[in-house]
């Protein structure tokens, strides 16, 4: 019965994750490079793979952009809900998985945090790459270090601070399963 409602609590989180990354964006909607340089979206995503595990980070990353773009418009379509469904499944799989095999304490935590984001963005321009050389465009490395980095300094100082906080608060490492 333990392990019925550890997963059915899981569930729950993990739709208040999802639920919290289709309504974020709207604190910053109204000013859309706030919105780029905060990431509202990676919020919610990153502490799902921490608190839910791998699988449910990677479910929610990868359905929310695009609910987002399907029912709202934004992000459009393409490239960026592509993209960043790509990225946001990675940084909630990367985060889970990473947080299951490392030891539940202070500095790998924020191992773990870093290598997703790292994981993420990195997909990100891949995909990025792919999607606009294919429809003739170009994805430069300027464009790359500027939309993962340089436009997202406040967003990824957001992250480490934050997230970090939310895990070693919420987290119980012995009802893990």
């Amino acid at each position: 019965m333990k392990m019925k409602q550890a997963r059915l609590f899981k569930l729950i989180l993990a739709a208040l994750c999802m639920a919290m990354a289709y309504l974020l964006p709207f604190v910053t909607g109204q000013m859309a490079e706030l919105g780029q340089m905060l990431c509202p979206m990676h919020l919610p995503v990153l502490l799902c793979g921490f608190l839910c595990g791998w699988p449910w980070g990677l479910v929610v990353g990868a359905v929310a952009p695009l609910l987002r773009s399907l029912t709202l418009g934004m992000p459009p379509l393409f490239p960026a809900a592509l993209c960043m469904t790509l990225e946001l499944a990675a940084y909630g799989a990367v985060s889970g998985l990473l947080h299951r095999l490392l030891p539940p304490k202070k500095p790998y935590i924020y191992a773990s945090l870093v290598a997703a984001m790292l994981v993420g963005r990195l997909i990100w321009g891949g995909a990025m790459f792919l999607c606009l050389g294919g429809v003739g465009g170009s994805f430069t490395l300027a464009a790359f270090l500027a939309g993962t980095f340089t436009n997202a300094i406040p967003g990824i100082i957001l992250q480490i601070v934050v997230i970090p906080v939310l895990v070693m608060v919420l987290d119980n490492p012995k009802k893990r399963l």
